[in-house]
């Protein structure tokens, strides 16, 4: 192998890992030149690999949830909750049902899968006034059109944490994460279109 080859390699290798690259197969001809061609089985959907496990993270927080909002990207859907002041932990899983906070009612969905969201923050301040309602709570934000999300149901927020319900298209590789500024943090659930 030529010097040239390794670097070109190794170039993809980083590229890849990083997630600037789709994961396929490349091969290097005798001449050096290299093709890529799709990997059939070992390919994942658009580099995605998170799996459909459930995800949690353990911090309370005393900031209150102010928002939910959703949109759509090239490979998956995003749900993101948007809290005042420190990211909160979370709780993401598949479920068969979603109760609601407190009174355990059955919240329905739409959808071949349901995802429970609980974010470790309540949706009312200190004093108890609320710091978000949504106007609709069997459709907190409108997911029409989109691929994979079907519904998003408000189910509660209790004791300091807040649930949702996530209707889904199907049992579907999904990611959890939170970010933070210097007053606002968000908790970011991303659902991927395909396996």
């Amino acid at each position: 192998m030529t010097l040239r080859t390794t670097r070109v390699i190794q170039a993809l290798a980083v590229s890849i890992a990083a997630g600037a690259l789709p994961l396929t197969a490349v091969a290097t001809s005798a001449a050096g030149s290299t093709t890529a061609g799709t990997a059939a089985a070992s390919t994942a959907y658009c580099g995605i690999t998170w799996g459909s496990l459930a995800k949690s993270s353990a911090p309370m927080v005393r900031g209150p949830v102010t928002g939910v909002r959703a949109g759509r990207h090239a490979c998956f859907d995003r749900l993101v909750i948007d809290v005042t002041g420190r990211a909160p932990g979370f709780s993401v899983q598949y479920v068969n049902a979603v109760y609601t906070e407190g009174k355990g009612t059955l919240v329905p969905l739409r959808g071949g899968a349901r995802l429970r969201v609980v974010a470790l923050a309540p949706a009312y301040t200190a004093t108890g006034a609320p710091s978000f309602t949504p106007a609709n709570r069997s459709e907190v934000v409108n997911v029409t059109g989109y691929p994979t999300f079907r519904q998003v149901a408000w189910a509660g927020s209790f004791e300091g944490q807040t649930t949702l319900g996530l209707g889904v298209r199907a049992r579907l590789p999904f990611r959890v994460f939170t970010i933070q500024d210097a007053t606002t943090s968000r908790l970011v659930i991303d659902v991927a279109n395909h396996w």
